[in-house]
């Protein structure tokens, strides 16, 4: 069994990627300052958790000591705030992502496996989107952060011999989602909102098309893009459901009354990923439409 890191392993995708590791008997040590807010349920029996900030080095340091691999996913994330806060995010975003890479290459860590964003694409002529061959045009400063961050885990895979591998995600919903707060995500958002008897807020006309893609099945691709042998190389692999719907579609299959309001500035209209890379390097493709997806979450959150 190995030893694991994840930095933001306190957080929605981090907190289910643990719960798996250790259920697979590795050893798991996760780095959080809790930016997003402490939630006492996605604090794990067995766990190590480190309180520190992956711009510092010494807590980085403390946070690899024997570690093989690390899952990169601490970050300040969503693309409006990150336009109301462009220096802040830009800080943890970036050059967090840069130390986080020197301490894993400087510790001896064999692999990093980056957590990357569909909407560092920006808006595209032709979907699906592919990982290569096309120009990536990010229009908000979390998609700039999470492009700038793929290419240097690219240059230390080819500079200084340590093993990455990015993974962009489309739009990831499931358990321990954060339904709180201005920035949550519109699943666990609209979750709550019918929960507590009040209408969905929808951004815009809700024309918004995203390619929906089930927890479950990114911390699959996540273990895979550790233990694969044929990738490390710095590869830049997209992980999404390949079947996108717009936000009115997660209304309807939610059920119930929505509201409409302003739209966010800087989100893309329409995104869709071409998952052939994913499933010839890493043998991975979704197993869990978006229909089952929140009818299972519904369940869980006693909503009919």
């Amino acid at each position: 069994m190995s030893k694991y890191l994840i930095t933001g392993g306190a957080g929605f995708i981090g907190t289910n990627l643990a719960i798996e590791l250790k259920k697979q008997g590795h050893e798991v040590v996760v780095l959080d300052n809790y930016a997003g807010g402490k939630m006492e349920s996605r604090i794990q029996e067995n766990i190590t958790y480190i309180d520190g900030d992956i711009r510092k080095r010494e807590d980085l340091d403390k946070a690899m000591q024997g570690v093989d691999g690390v899952f990169h996913m601490a970050a300040l994330p969503r693309v409006t705030f990150s336009v109301e806060n462009p220096e802040e995010t830009h800080d943890v975003n970036v050059n967090g992502t840069l130390q986080v890479l020197l301490a894993a290459r400087d510790n001896g860590v064999k692999r990093v496996v980056f957590s990357s964003s569909s909407s560092s694409y920006g808006n595209q002529e032709v979907y699906p989107v592919k990982e290569d061959g096309l120009e990536k045009l990010p229009i908000a400063p979390y998609a700039l952060h999470k492009f700038i961050g793929e290419h240097y885990c690219r240059l230390f895979a080819g500079l200084y011999g340590l093993q990455t591998v990015s993974l962009v995600y489309f739009n990831i919903y499931g358990p321990y989602c954060d339904p709180n707060g201005a920035y949550a995500l519109v699943i666990g958002k609209f979750l709550k909102q019918v929960k507590d008897a009040e209408p969905m807020t929808v951004c815009g006309d809700g024309e918004y098309y995203r390619d929906y893609t089930h927890v479950n099945d990114v911390v699959r691709a996540n273990i895979l893009a550790m233990t694969k042998e044929n990738v490390g190389n710095g590869e830049i692999i997209n992980i999404g459901n390949h079947n996108p719907h717009s936000v009115n579609d997660i209304v309807k299959l939610i059920g119930g009354e929505s509201v409409n309001i302003d739209p966010r500035p800087g989100d893309v209209r329409f995104m869709e990923a071409d998952i052939t890379k994913a499933k010839e390097l890493l043998g991975w493709e979704p197993t869990i439409a978006l229909e089952e997806g929140i009818a299972k979450l519904k369940e869980e959150w006693g909503i009919a």
